[in-house]
């Protein structure tokens, strides 16, 4: 059963943000409170459908108890308190779900990395198909996907790319594709037809806002260079690459691809921003062991997550044991959003379950 305290407490807090918000608080608040109303509408108004559910339920239950209820009155009763029972049942198991722990980056939007892992070429073209398939996915979500660097593999593909993807519940919705990507496919250099296998690893950032992190400009070193590039016209003659050095956790950053220098600082911090909020949160989260093994999978970028088998048209995500005979739809990206769904399903059945115990 739902605690009906926390529930009422719930609604209290949606109420008086709303209150606070339309009250014009400064920039800063403003954001924090807005991002909390949009993360608790969804469940204010499923808690408001229940309740309204278990009154007409306790309507319909309370004419078919009196005996001076007619026939006719008494068969409509019964139909509806079989849907609303049904009806009950279902947002009861959604309200359960709202309340689950949340990861309060969520809603933040998220860095993409995709570099080339072993295998050579064929691993920096498996690099490219997987980069591609995050940009279809992300355009049937409606994000916008923006390339921060790339470095080409010498036969195509990636053999690194950076990306910033924007929109609604971005890294709610990546995070859990942080990982080994393994394929097992005949490249097409190869004569033989023997089957290779390569990977390349994922990782999905949440992007820190100006609430979340604060980045003091004395804790950086700034250093500019010249763009490196194949030769030709594409080789930057002034200083315009940038390198960033964050001094209290060593973390560098640097970023050439714009010819404009001031483009090229603003990308890298914003590449910088994402890594130093990262690092806090793994260390923030191996604090918290227990929550930590209720994740999917270990969280560790090392482990081998998926397998895509071009011969048999096969992917398998070897943290749920799923297998589907879809590899064309999902290396497309069409068919990305059932492997997720599925990994965001066994992770809410992790939780509910830890919480029942």
């Amino acid at each position: 059963m739902l605690a009906r305290q926390k529930l009422d407490n719930l609604l209290d807090r949606f109420a008086e943000i709303e209150h606070l918000m339309s009250a014009g608080p400064e920039p800063a608040a403003y954001v924090k409170l807005s991002r909390e109303y949009a993360g608790l509408e969804p469940l204010v108004t499923k808690i408001r459908a229940l309740i309204k559910a278990e009154q007409d339920l306790e309507g319909a239950q309370a004419l078919l108890s009196d005996p001076e209820t007619d026939a006719e009155m008494r068969e409509l009763a019964e139909l509806e308190r079989d849907e609303l029972s049904e009806s009950v049942e279902q947002l009861s198991q959604d309200v359960r779900i709202g309340l689950l722990p949340k990861d309060e980056a969520d809603a933040n939007d998220a860095i993409l990395e995709v570099r080339a892992g072993t295998g050579g070429d064929e691993a920096a073209l498996f690099a490219g198909d997987l980069f591609r398939m995050y940009q279809r996915y992300a355009e049937l979500q409606g994000w916008k996907v923006e390339v921060l660097s790339a470095h080409e593999g010498e036969v195509g593909g990636f053999k690194e790319v950076i990306a910033s993807v924007s929109g609604e519940n971005v890294f709610a919705r990546l995070k859990f594709e942080s990982g080994v990507h393994r394929v097992q496919r005949v490249p097409a250099t190869e004569s033989g037809g023997r089957i290779h296998t390569s990977a390349a690893t994922v990782a999905v950032l949440p992007q820190a806002e100006d609430v979340d992190i604060d980045v003091q400009e004395s804790d950086l070193r700034i250093d500019t260079f010249r763009a490196s590039g194949a030769g030709g016209q594409h080789v930057n003659t002034t200083d315009s690459a940038v390198r960033i050095t964050h001094v209290p956790t060593g973390i560098v950053v640097a970023v050439q691809d714009e010819r404009s220098q001031h483009k090229n600082k603003a990308r890298a911090m914003q590449l910088l921003r994402a890594r130093i909020y990262d690092e806090e949160r793994e260390r923030a989260a191996s604090e918290r062991t227990e929550a930590r093994r209720l994740q999917v999978g270990s969280g560790d970028r090392s482990e081998r997550i998926r397998t895509y088998n071009f011969p048999q048209g096969r992917v398998t995500d070897h943290r749920i044991g799923l297998t589907l005979y879809k590899l064309e739809q999902i290396i497309a990206g069409d068919g990305l959003g059932e492997v997720i769904e599925a990994l965001i399903v066994d992770h809410q059945a992790n939780l509910l379950a830890s919480e029942d115990a």
